[in-house]
C-alpha cells in the first residue's frame, strides 16, 4: 500500500523532470546541429523581402486595444452560453441561474465600459 503511494510521486517527478529535460535536450542539439553562418546582408532587417522605410516604432491609438480586448473578453464569453443553449433541456433551473448571473455579470462589464467611454471611437 505505501509503495503504490510513492510509486505516485516517482512517476509525478519523473514526469517533471522530462518536461524540463527534453526541451532543454531539444534546443541544446538544434543549437549544435543547425548552421550559423551570419552575415551583414543576414543580419539587416526587412519587412516582407523589402527594405523598412520610415521608423520601427510606429504609434497607435490606444482604443485600438481597447476595442480588440473588449471584442475578444465578449467573443470569448459567449463562446460558453453555445453549449449551455445546446444542453439546456438536460440541465434544468439551476443551470438557467447560473447563466443569467453569468450574463448579468457581462452587462455590469458592459456598461462599465460604456461609463469609461471606452466603446467611444475619436479619431483624435
Amino acid at each position: 500500500m505505501i509503495m503504490a503511494y510513492y510509486n505516485n510521486y516517482v512517476m509525478v517527478v519523473i514526469f517533471i523532470a522530462l518536461g524540463i529535460l527534453l526541451p532543454i535536450a531539444a534546443l541544446t542539439l538544434g543549437r549544435y546541429l543547425r548552421p550559423n553562418r551570419p552575415t551583414a546582408m543576414k543580419m539587416t532587417t526587412y519587412e516582407s523581402g523589402n527594405e523598412p522605410v520610415g521608423a520601427g516604432q510606429v504609434r497607435f491609438n490606444i482604443r485600438y486595444y481597447l476595442f480588440a480586448l473588449m471584442f475578444v473578453i465578449f467573443d470569448v464569453e459567449t463562446v460558453f452560453l453555445y453549449p449551455w443553449a445546446v444542453a439546456y433541456n438536460h440541465l434544468g433551473l439551476f443551470a438557467l441561474i447560473e447563466m443569467l448571473i453569468f450574463v448579468a455579470m457581462l452587462l455590469v462589464g458592459l456598461m462599465y465600459a460604456w461609463k469609461k467611454k471606452v466603446l467611444k471611437w475619436n479619431s483624435r
